[in-house]
């Protein structure tokens, strides 16, 4: 019996090797450092092993791309989040000036089936509960509510609900923690940020030295401020604002930022912003996009030869799941690789998970999350301006839940309780092929 487990367990180890292989061969052999730390990081616990492990999740899903419960022609076509965990939510401010907590991150987004999305974040929610030592059923409770106030905002939404009858998460219809949360994000400023950035020199503003900065030679400044000339033609009409906005007033690279983007450079520039006065300064970042995870196992020509880059795919899937999106979002090419650009905004705040321990609370958010993400679903329609998805997503994936209205929330249960169960198989799997130098490169 034990020769049988070791047995698993060192196959699994070959597969998990084989899939990163695949996902960040290329990266790995070209910055060691940074996976040493995205690694390092992974193996904190089993959700952030998670956190990093899309690639492995797809490719343990792949069998599905041919069929499954609740998938059909237009089900399974269906712009997704790609990597839809407990984790990747917050607060952003809107096109419109709004406050609103959404979903975050869309680094991983392309067309595919909904329910990996849902099954995704399920299995989050039983690996955070695990850490926080909730029981099964606590656990089940929970990817119950998840299922359950995902599947009523769908239905409001394909049903042609109000505004006021489905709300977005704001200032005047959030409680609890996510209230929180956008309380907040509100609190802070502009000022503050650039003050932490930045410093005057001069009578100028410009970026300070330390905290992951990388002064950049001529040459790639001459090609970053270049790519940057060819982001501009990429932002939406609303966004044109008076020349000068434009101007940049400093450029630096970029290290250490996050377990996803491990290998990929990345760069601040700093910007005159909407008037001249200095703490009006605009931060807007630039950096190389990834393959994601979701397109190595969608098929269809006709999706994958939709994008131009990695870039132009993040953007214009953040586009279609993200309500008014930021006005500042737009892609470039540098060195012949496809480059996301945003503004690193002072309102961007994550959900914080470590502070939430009641039952009532944590459930709260859970069903908050739920309606987030039909939401954003339901975002993701022939009303985004593309034609990949030329149908109302809403009403698929109504229909197809009504189909099997008390399937829906099991698959969930058993989905997460399952594949919590090999995450956290395969995290203890991850880090002794770390700790032990088998994984090749490092």
């Amino acid at each position: 019996m034990v020769t049988e487990q070791r047995g698993a367990f060192e196959a699994r180890g070959e597969w998990i090797l084989e899939i990163f292989g695949t996902a960040f061969g290329e990266l790995l052999a070209a910055d060691p450092a940074a996976f040493q730390v995205k690694f390092r990081k992974m193996a904190a616990s089993a959700f952030a092993f998670y956190r990093g492990t899309a690639c492995l999740f797809y490719a343990d899903l792949d069998d599905e791309k041919h069929g499954g419960p609740f998938m059909d022609d237009r089900t399974g076509r269906v712009w997704i989040h790609g990597d839809l965990h407990a984790e990747n939510f917050g607060t952003y401010m809107d096109a419109n000036g709004r406050l609103t907590f959404n979903v975050n991150d869309f680094d991983e987004a392309f067309v595919g089936p909904f329910t990996w999305d849902v099954k995704r974040f399920a299995a989050s929610v039983a690996l955070l509960g695990y850490t926080k030592a909730l029981s099964d059923e606590q656990i089940t409770g929970l990817v119950r509510t998840y299922a359950k106030a995902y599947r009523e905002r769908i239905h409001a939404l394909a049903t042609g609900a109000k505004d006021d009858e489905a709300p977005s998460l704001t200032l005047d219809t959030a409680d609890g923690p996510v209230l929180g949360a956008l309380r907040a994000a509100r609190a802070n400023t502009r000022f503050g940020l650039l003050d932490g950035m930045t410093e005057i020199r001069d009578w100028e503003r410009r970026f300070a030295p330390g905290g992951g900065v990388i002064d950049l030679d001529s040459a790639t400044r001459y090609k970053v401020l270049d790519a940057f000339d060819g982001y501009l033609d990429t932002l939406p009409g609303a966004t044109h604002i008076r020349p000068d906005a434009y101007r940049v007033k400093d450029v630096v690279g970029r290290r250490g930022i996050g377990i996803g983007s491990a290998g990929l450079p990345s760069y601040n520039i700093l910007l005159e912003g909407h008037s001249d006065a200095l703490e009006n300064d605009l931060v807007i970042y630039m950096k190389q996009a990834g393959t994601s995870a979701v397109s190595r196992h969608i098929t269809d020509p006709a999706i994958r030869d939709y994008f131009q880059h990695g870039g132009h795919r993040t953007v214009i899937s953040q586009r279609a799941l993200q309500a008014h999106a930021d006005p500042w979002l737009g892609w470039t090419e540098l060195d012949g690789e496809g480059q996301l650009v945003a503004e690193v905004s002072p309102y961007a705040v994550d959900l914080d998970w470590s502070d939430l321990d009641s039952m009532e609370e944590i459930a709260q958010v859970v069903a908050d999350l739920g309606r987030a993400t039909a939401t954003m679903h339901s975002a993701a329609d022939d009303e985004s301006g593309h034609s990949l998805v030329p149908f109302s997503t809403e009403r698929a994936i109504d229909a197809a839940i009504a189909g099997d209205e008390e399937c829906f929330p099991e698959l969930l249960i058993d989905f997460a309780h399952a594949y919590g169960a090999t995450v956290r198989r395969d995290h203890q799997i991850f880090v002794d092929l770390f700790r032990n130098g088998r994984i090749p490169g490092l």
